[in-house]
């Protein structure tokens, strides 16, 4: 049976809705992946693909539905309680940030019903969440609280290059300051039980944080105080980890196959690394939930809506990742 996958609309004044839409209106593999879910108003879906003319099938259910059977090149939209007009493409406004916020929360909850294998997200705005009085900043923020999820994690994947952070929004100048052992061993210690869940082989490097990985303490001496203790301590423990390793060349050496992935030590350092290697086909991972949620690793692009310039591939692929790693009791 296919898995149903859901796929959140975003920001509706960014490219959210075009991206999802234009996914599911020009790529056919996603039908024959799974089945998929839309969350959002069916008010503004069906206005975005009257102002860009596409095409997509879709079968109207309300948020209480529980849903036995769909046809099989249909997607089900989950349509969302929504008065008043849709806020205008290119707009960080309150509404905005609302309606995204509610498509995520009423995925969640089909995802907790098990109506859904796994969840697929477009690209909120952190302003509009503001405006709108919600506390959360980002999507992680928001799916661990609202499961009470403790040990989440972000994971970039593509192609054969993974990612896992250690930390990520943080200023650069207090990475040094968050880095310590008793931590770095707990990321180690949740990178590689994730890579299991997903069915991997779990070796994983550590990425060092200086350049040429301190040089023996002439750069900095994280690697020698913190880093190198607590992957001595993790191999102690029997798990298949190495490191410090320059981060000039540790991610070539996970493309080449010597690990399954890199743990990165802060936010640019690990999307430099993805996204210079295949931008359009970055897929954030956010793992320690109860179910797999995937997204596309970029913004609303705000200065693109409603023009139909957006490029759907990214959330092609995180649609894709979701269904092929979304865990294999949630099938339906």
């Amino acid at each position: 049976m296919k898995k149903r996958i859901g796929i959140t609309i975003g920001d509706p004044g960014g490219i959210g809705p075009e991206i999802v839409l234009k996914a599911l209106a020009f790529h056919p593999e996603i039908f024959e992946a799974c089945v998929p879910v839309i969350f959002g108003p069916a008010a503004i879906v069906q206005n975005v693909m009257d102002d860009l003319r596409l095409t997509v099938p879709l079968q109207t259910v309300s948020p209480e539905a529980v849903v036995q059977n769909t046809a099989g090149a249909t997607a089900l939209l989950v349509d969302l309680p929504f008065d008043g007009q849709p806020p205008a493409y290119g707009q960080i406004c309150a509404e905005g940030g609302q309606i995204a916020f509610e498509a995520i929360t009423a995925a969640i909850e089909w995802a907790r019903k098990k109506q859904i294998a796994a969840i697929a997200t477009a690209p909120i705005n952190k302003q509009a969440l503001k405006l709108a009085g919600i506390e959360f900043t980002d999507h992680t923020a928001i799916f661990s609280r609202v499961t009470n999820s403790r040990h989440t994690m972000t994971l970039f994947v593509t192609q054969n290059l993974r990612i896992f952070f250690y930390s990520r929004h943080i200023p650069l100048k207090d990475v040094p300051a968050r880095l310590n052992r008793r931590d770095l061993l707990h990321a180690i210690e949740y990178s590689l039980k994730y890579l299991n869940q997903l069915g991997i082989e779990g070796r994983l490097a550590v990425a060092a944080l200086n350049p040429h990985g301190g040089d023996n303490g002439l750069f900095g001496d994280e690697e020698l105080k913190i880093i190198h203790p607590a992957v001595a301590e993790a191999q102690k423990r029997g798990w298949r980890v190495s490191g410090p390793i320059p981060a000039d060349s540790v991610f070539y050496l996970n493309l080449s196959g010597h690990f399954d992935a890199v743990l990165s030590l802060y936010h640019d350092q690990g999307h430099i690394a993805a996204k210079t290697y295949d931008f359009l086909r970055t897929v954030s991972f956010t793992m320690g939930l109860p179910f797999l949620r995937t997204s596309v690793d970029h913004g609303t692009a705000m200065e693109l809506a409603g023009q139909n310039k957006a490029n759907e591939i990214s959330m092609v692929e995180a649609i894709l990742q979701a269904a092929h790693y979304a865990w294999p009791a949630a099938t339906f």
